[in-house]
């Protein structure tokens, strides 16, 4: 996988020269505040693709170093999440937080080398010193103090001496360095806070570009493999590696971030919309979340397969929502059942059908993939078919029923509309008189006359009523989620979910269990939603049948 990539090469090239003399070992390192997305999954499979590749290791590391956001909840659900993609890690799951006397350690090492001091500038006041893009930082008053007074106070710090945010250890390095990571960067910090795994055990806590290099080094991983916008703070990573003396160090190397249009990966921003219940949980069938997707209906097949079509790059870059729409299409199109689901229904009696007479017709499960068979489906006397399916007074071009004219009921016979019936008060089509041919079942030959179309039906007393969910995108672009006057109500798009709750499909769905999928005829692929119970299915839209996917852009 990826061999023609440039990380492919890097790891070739360091097994050639005999780099590191232990197996290629990748981790995958989350911080426990939010749930996995589709940018998680893209850097999951990554790591543990070239892991596998090489017959190496791949490690789940949970960077919990902070404990004002972290919690177990979200611990679980990135196990659960990877296991479910079929991206597990097995036994090596860790855990940042065991490491915290390593790295307490690593920070006395570097105070001792002189390479680190404790300082007491407030945030404002670091922020200031620290320079622009443009003008060099200045050095802070606290700076040159003695190896042994910063000793002291870092000790204090760690037995809770001061108050939270009231002093930082920082890396000496130089504050005219042009990559402003290196302008003497904070190592740790002071948060008075219950740790969800060491309770109160510590009251400081590293920064993550302190404690990642170490924790790297601690697990012998020999590529960390991560997203471009950390290209800038390698520099920092081999300075602590260095400076700490490990051999064979692991190597920092990025990829391309992948970008999805009118999909929010930020971690705020999908905080946000489920603290503020502007969605329905981090599982919301709209977000990029893969609880969401996976409540959605998208397999881990297609999420594989959609990373592995993306392909590795070395620059940020933008694709479709299409691209992973197309994924899941192909992915379901020959494992899954077809039935008849009509969902926005309209009533129609078959005048000279026999009252209380049912027959069962067979049709076929799926028209692609004829191992699965077909079912057996109730017609009757009264069916409903689609409102759309009907006009009046039909548009050029139209090929469905228009009243006088025939047309052919999905495995059943062609029917004739003969008589509209309206409501009095709106004038509303409510219900079709209609006659059929027994002449004409789907199966038996006949070939006299043709019909313009073929269209789907439920019989209205064996159909099974269920609520169905159509899902567009959350937000049209991303242009509208960087325009700070507007609120999360404005910003998103007002038909991203609407909810029919006056269908009916045919009665294979009867037995349906969340997370089952099936393709809706002419409507699409549906997947049934975890908040379906006895009295009620509910069904979410996967995706229509409709490919529009284009390319990359």
């Amino acid at each position: 996988m990826f061999t023609d990539s440039f990380i492919h090469k890097l790891i070739e090239e360091d097994l050639d020269n005999k780099t590191f003399h232990r197996p290629i070992s990748t981790r995958f390192p989350p911080e426990p505040n939010g749930y996995l997305h589709i940018g998680s999954a893209f850097a999951i499979y990554v790591n543990y693709m070239f892991a596998k590749q090489y017959n190496g290791r791949f490690n789940l590391r949970f960077d919990d170093t902070n404990p004002l956001k972290e919690d177990i909840e979200y611990v679980d659900a990135i196990i659960e999440d990877m296991n479910w993609l079929g991206l597990s890690p097995g036994d090596r799951i860790f855990y940042g937080s065991d490491y915290s006397k390593d790295i307490f350690e690593a920070a006395i090492k570097l105070i001792k080398k002189g390479k680190a001091f404790v300082c007491e500038l407030s945030p404002e006041e670091m922020t200031e010193y620290r320079g622009t893009l443009t003008d060099p930082g200045k050095n802070s008053p606290y700076r040159n103090r003695t190896v042994e007074e910063n000793l002291t106070l870092f000790q204090k710090m760690k037995n809770g001496d001061f108050p939270t945010s009231s002093m930082v250890l920082r890396a000496k390095i130089a504050m005219d360095s042009p990559n402003i990571n290196l302008r003497d960067p904070v190592l740790y910090r002071i948060i008075h806070a219950h740790h969800y795994r060491t309770g109160n055990d510590w009251c400081i806590y590293p920064m993550y570009d302190f404690a990642h290099p170490i924790q790297d080094a601690i697990e012998g991983i020999t590529h960390s493999l991560c997203s471009i916008e950390f290209k800038d703070h390698r520099p920092l990573y081999e300075w602590v590696l260095e400076e700490l003396d490990f051999t064979e160090p692991p190597k920092q190397r990025e990829f391309g971030r992948v970008n999805l249009n009118g999909v929010v990966t930020s971690k705020r921003y999908l905080r946000e919309l489920v603290a503020g219940k502007h969605v329905d949980g981090w599982d919301d069938p709209r977000l990029p979340t893969i609880k969401g997707l996976r409540r959605r209906g998208f397999t881990p097949e297609s999420i594989k397969t959609f990373i592995k079509e993306i392909g590795l790059v070395k620059h940020q870059s933008t694709i479709d929502f299409s691209l992973l729409e197309s994924t899941i299409r192909n992915d379901l199109k020959l494992k899954v059942k077809s039935v008849m689901a009509v969902l926005n229904p309209l009533k129609v009696t078959i005048t000279n059908y026999e009252e209380g007479k049912t027959e069962l017709l067979s049709i076929e499960n799926n028209s692609e993939n004829k191992d699965l068979g077909n079912r057996q489906v109730p017609f009757s006397r009264v069916i409903y078919i689609e409102k759309d399916d009907f006009m009046e007074e039909p548009t050029k071009g139209f090929k469905r029923l228009t009243l006088n004219s025939e047309i052919r009921l999905k495995g059943a016979y062609f029917i004739k509309c003969n008589q509209i019936i309206k409501d009095d008060v709106t004038g509303e089509i409510t219900e079709l008189l209609c006659t059929y041919d027994p002449l004409t079942k789907s199966g038996s030959g006949f070939t006299e006359r043709k019909v313009k179309g073929t269209i789907h039906w439920v019989s209205a007393s064996h159909g099974i009523p269920v609520e169905v969910n159509l899902f567009e995108k959350l937000f049209e672009d991303e242009e509208i989620l960087k325009n700070e006057h507007k609120s999360w109500e404005e910003k998103i798009n007002p038909y991203s979910k609407i909810t029919l709750s006056n269908c009916i499909v045919d009665p294979t769905v009867k037995t349906a269990i969340p997370e089952e999928k099936f393709q809706f005829f002419r409507h699409g692929y549906f997947c049934v939603d975890k908040l379906t119970t006895n009295k009620k299915i509910i069904f979410n839209r996967i995706v229509s049948l409709k490919d529009t996917w284009k390319g990359k852009s």
